[in-house]
């Protein structure tokens, strides 16, 4: 087999399809989570612990860092930016926790439809029974 048609058939292996759909579907997914996350929960979150911004936290490297704010005093010089650090883990954890509660809900409506009963198919009449409809539908005919 060629090159070629070795990769037609890796790509059309339902595996890689289903991978790629997922990727564009995540993708697109990364948006409303950022959206959900940045817009609704931190606005909320800033209220609890009091509208502390983490941003602007830093130390600086250098004595001749003298700024209060993180851009201006990465343009001065050298700062540990642990501020920046801990909202990036606080977002981490919130969009953990959101995406954590969205697959249980997944998981339970999918455990709710694999409960319903499935539609009983009519078991096959007997085969004297088939027969004897077969018999009845030729003199039918006849």
């Amino acid at each position: 087999m060629s090159v070629i048609g070795e990769f037609r058939s890796f790509i059309a292996k339902g595996n890689v399809i289903d991978l790629a759909v997922g990727i564009i579907i995540g993708g697109a997914f990364t948006g409303i989570v950022n959206s959900l996350v940045n817009d609704v929960i931190m606005p909320v979150v800033s209220v609890v612990v009091g509208g502390i911004d983490f941003s602007n936290y830093f130390l600086p490297l250098k004595s001749t860092v003298t700024a209060t704010t993180l851009e201006a005093a990465k343009a001065q010089g050298a700062v540990f930016a642990y501020g920046k650090f801990l909202t990036v883990v606080i977002n981490f954890v919130i969009l953990a926790w959101i995406i954590f509660l969205m697959v249980k809900g997944v998981n339970k409506i999918r455990v709710h439809e694999d409960k319903k009963p499935a539609e009983a198919t009519p078991a096959p009449p007997p085969a004297d029974v088939q027969l004897l409809t077969e018999i009845r539908d030729i003199l039918k005919t006849k």
